[in-house]
């Protein structure tokens, strides 16, 4: 059943669109922990020192959050190359931009940038996090994450490249997120407007508000 799921084009749409949503979800409640940040130290100290510390967000949310985002990328770029080897007729022959957006032609590329900011990120907070805890083992601190947040964005270098994935992020999701719905099957014409409009509020204001954290920090550092 499995086999039959991933070898299929659809099956493959579908697995690519479960995956996206739960993406979507996931930054989401990345955003709302974030922002706190701006909002009140104590609040952001207290929920940080909870996700950092939960054995069930730490050893099951976080594997699977992983593996949602290693199989997102691979996931899309065989869609990318089946699709690519499927047409008979290329873009420069058919005048793609005629029939689709210039986001939905390049979402390999905008994928590719902010897979780059992954790697990127996880090399900033993640591997430091792991370092602090399991090999350095220093004690924990629970009002120790405003302050390194605040050090992070301090360099100007870093909110430039902050500032440029989430544009990436932005073009990539003012497709993505309306195609996910589309794949899981919400086609329906009375549907379409709705998730197009929560599509493209979704695609503005959650990189906006991420490029926002990124810039008030360094303002205020």
């Amino acid at each position: 059943m499995s086999k039959q799921l991933f070898s299929g084009s659809i099956g493959r749409k579908f697995a690519m669109a479960l995956s996206a949503l739960f993406l979507i979800i996931f930054l989401l409640q990345h955003f709302t922990i974030n922002f706190t940040s701006v909002i009140s130290e104590e609040s952001f100290n207290e929920l940080s020192h909870f996700m950092g510390t939960n054995p069930l967000v730490q050893f099951v949310l976080q594997p699977i959050l992983m593996f949602g985002v290693a199989f997102h990328f691979i996931m899309g770029f065989v869609l990318e190359i089946k699709n690519r080897n499927s047409r008979e007729v290329k873009y420069a022959k058919n005048n793609g931009a005629a029939n689709s957006s210039w986001m939905s032609r390049n979402m390999i590329w905008s994928g590719l940038f902010i897979l780059f900011f992954l790697g990127f990120h996880f090399y900033d907070f993640w591997i430091p996090e792991m370092n602090y805890k399991y090999i350095e083992m220093k004690p924990e601190d629970p009002n120790r994450y405003y302050d390194e947040v605040v050090h992070m964005f301090a360099n100007p270098a870093r909110v430039i490249i902050y500032t440029l994935s989430f544009v990436f992020l932005s073009l990539h999701l003012m497709h993505g997120f309306q195609s996910a719905f589309q794949s899981m099957g919400a086609r329906h014409p009375k549907y379409t407007p709705a998730i197009q409009k929560l599509g493209k509020a979704y695609a503005i204001l959650i990189p906006a508000g991420f490029i926002f954290i990124a810039v008030f920090h360094y303002v205020n550092s």
